[in-house]
């Protein structure tokens, strides 16, 4: 035999077997930089391939940028279709199948986006828009001849250029109720319009102004004119009253309003576009609930004619909030994505008033979806041991076709995930989940444990992957997930139970999971700790000011003096809506700021962390806590993130939040000695 040829094969056979012996891996902080983010999938017209955003961590230069990708529905294919870390986002095929128009902010020094197309032919993506202030929106016309654009008023100021040139940058003249939002900033009378371009002259003319944002722009069928969402009146600001606008799709058209309602039709934090039915006679949109209810109401599907008429709700009894209406090709059903008790899924509306029908099934989450013309379905997927993939929807089965997961799970070994249902203290049954750690403690010994309020607190933990968790149970704690009532997934009724009266229910609920879990032997009572992030940190506050039976606590861009958050943060509205003025409901604001103003009852070692740029719930409410904490003596300590909005952005910063959650936690719970 070849020496070479021998020496080679040696190695191999030392490789081959050296790799098969080594053990599984447990997750650490650094891992999140492999976790591959998959999302906005976009079907072609004629449903062979699939558009979508992979967004990866680019250590190098500490962002995470998306990248455009694409499948092929057989699954012989899948492949980048740019590259690069300024970020592209948005793909949406043009209705001929040619082209991907996109968005990204890949040549403007202040990373606005622009709109780009890409020849699916092959060749290089171009700019097609300049716009100052920047694109958020398009939306392809039926023909593939024009594109209506949602373009941002630009800023008359432009403080970076004027900084660059060493002048004066003029001062903020503020006269708006709604005067602030996070990542946005400062808002000035700058809104969002609608734009038409056409391609093949590249002019771009004006459809829509005003003092007011006109979003979400969508086509008739024939092309001749475009719904959209805005708020108008005298003072937008004062209202969430958005409604379903129709236009003429040509410069100089008149607008029209549709839906009348005092509710938002639809709110646009739903990323759900008005959607019109295949002969155009019908526009489904969503419908939301009271606004008093602010983000505790329940959402619905309706429609309503095109040319004007009476609404109708399909989904009024379903008592689920429901999003991203898609009309079936036949126009008998609409197809839309319904939250349900630690899951979502993407069901089957019949138009004529029959009960929604669910197209997946299972314990998952479906967050977006898409269709071609001959209604093949895709999805995006995640379950809780395996993160967000695209996947095809055959029947009963799914196939992937992104597979983006499959070499950060390789040889990963993850908590084992359970559903749990309990008793509250007043007798309501909770639900939630469950993670395992990874190894079994020692003999006569229970694992620590951690608690982890979501945040919202309209929100639910659902049975999707969680970076976050993992961790956790690698590091041997287990996890619990619960869904309070404020919650969503299980009616209005049980949202609305934490109405105006947060840290009530709520925290009864929290420490109810905490019990059962306890009750069961699946964790020590004596090495407890808990942790979130926004409503998650409002509800560690909550608690640590409420027991001392947790060792240790992380609490991540928070308030406790609620009365500090008038004014200074972006939920005016909400506020007023369910707590009243202060001035006239001073108890109200007082009763739940508890956490601030009785900080004397909290023993509990402290971590706080956030933003410095948030806007949403801005730092001064972390550093008050803070405050408080090391007044009293308390082991305190406070991490401020610069330059970063409510949402971590920089790679860096999220590992090391990872790092430090872990360490305080490490330093405060004892660990327990293994019995002899």
């Amino acid at each position: 035999m070849n020496c070479s040829i021998f020496r080679f094969c040696l190695l191999a056979f030392i490789v081959a077997t050296s790799a098969a012996a080594d053990p599984p891996r447990t997750l650490k902080p650094e891992d999140w930089a492999a976790l591959r983010e998959v999302d906005e999938p976009n079907l072609s017209p004629d449903g062979n391939f699939i558009a979508y955003v992979v967004k990866a961590a680019d250590m190098d230069k500490d962002k995470r940028p998306g990248n455009l990708w694409l499948a092929k529905w057989d699954g012989s294919e899948n492949r980048a279709l740019t590259f690069g870390n300024k970020g592209q986002k948005h793909p949406r095929w043009s209705p001929d199948g040619k082209w991907i128009a996109f968005l990204s902010g890949r040549e403007d020094d202040n990373e606005n986006d622009q709109l780009w197309i890409l020849p699916i032919g092959g060749g290089e993506a171009e700019k097609f828009t300049d716009a100052k202030g920047g694109v958020e929106d398009f939306a392809w016309s039926p023909d593939s001849k024009r594109i209506a654009l949602v373009v941002h008023d630009p800023d008359p100021r432009e403080p970076e250029k004027k900084e660059k040139e060493k002048k004066t940058v003029p001062p903020l003249v503020i006269d708006r109720l709604f005067f602030k939002k996070d990542m946005d900033g400062y808002l000035t009378e700058r809104y969002s319009h609608l734009q038409l371009l056409d391609l093949a002259t590249r002019k771009i003319e004006p459809l829509t102004s005003g003092k007011h944002d006109d979003l979400w722009p969508a086509w008739s069928p024939d092309g001749k004119e475009i719904a959209f969402v805005t708020k108008r009146g005298d003072d937008p600001d004062r209202t969430e009253n958005w409604d379903v606008w129709v236009i003429g799709s040509e410069p100089g058209a008149k607008e029209r309003q549709l839906t009348t309602s005092p509710e938002a039709d639809p709110d646009p934090n739903w990323d759900s576009a008005p959607a019109w039915s295949p002969d155009g006679k019908w526009i489904a949109y969503i419908h939301g609930g009271d606004p008093k209810k602010i983000e505790y109401a329940v959402h619905s599907l309706a429609i309503i004619p095109a040319a004007g008429g009476q609404a109708k709700v399909l989904t009024e009894k379903l008592d689920r909030n429901v999003v991203q209406p898609h009309w079936a090709p036949d126009g008998k059903s609409i197809f839309a994505v319904v939250e349900d008790d630690g899951a979502e899924h993407l069901f089957r509306v019949p138009v004529d008033g029959g009960a929604p029908q669910p197209v997946t099934t299972g314990r998952r989450k479906v967050t977006a979806y898409d269709m071609s013309r001959d209604g093949k379905i895709i999805v995006r997927v995640s379950t809780p041991d395996r993160p967000y993939e695209i996947f095809a929807v055959e029947k009963d089965k799914r196939r992937d076709l992104t597979k983006q997961s499959e070499a950060f799970l390789k040889d990963l070994r993850l908590g084992h995930v359970d559903e749990t249902k309990f008793k509250s203290a007043d007798g309501t049954e909770i639900h939630g989940f469950v993670v395992n750690p990874l190894d079994a403690p020692a003999v006569g010994t229970k694992p620590p444990a951690l608690l982890r309020p979501h945040g919202g607190p309209q929100s639910q933990y659902a049975c999707e992957f969680s970076f976050d968790a993992q961790l956790f149970a690698a590091n041997g704690y287990t996890v619990i997930l619960p869904n309070p009532r404020g919650s969503t997934g299980r009616g209005e009724k049980f949202a609305m139970g934490i109405y105006a009266d947060w840290g009530h229910r709520d925290v009864e609920d929290d420490l109810a999971a905490v019990d059962d879990v306890v009750a069961r032997g699946l964790a020590d009572p004596d090495r407890l700790g808990v942790g979130g992030w926004s409503y998650g940190g409002i509800s560690t506050n909550y608690l640590i000011a409420t027991t001392t039976r947790f060792k240790a606590a992380t609490s991540g861009a928070s308030i406790s003096n609620v009365l500090a958050g008038y004014g200074t943060d972006q939920y005016i509205l909400d506020y007023e809506n369910e707590l009243g003025v202060p001035w006239k409901n001073m108890e109200t604001w007082t009763r739940i700021s508890y956490p601030f103003l009785h900080a004397d009852k909290i023993k509990t070692p402290t971590l706080f962390l956030c933003g410095e740029a948030d806007f949403n719930v801005p730092l001064l409410n972390s550093e008050q806590m803070y405050q408080a904490l090391r007044s009293q003596g308390v082991p305190t300590e406070l991490v401020i993130y610069p330059g970063q909005n409510h949402g971590l952005k920089k790679p860096s910063y999220i590992i090391d939040r990872y790092k430090r959650y872990l360490d305080w936690y490490a330093k405060w719970i004892t660990p327990k000695p293994a019995a002899p």
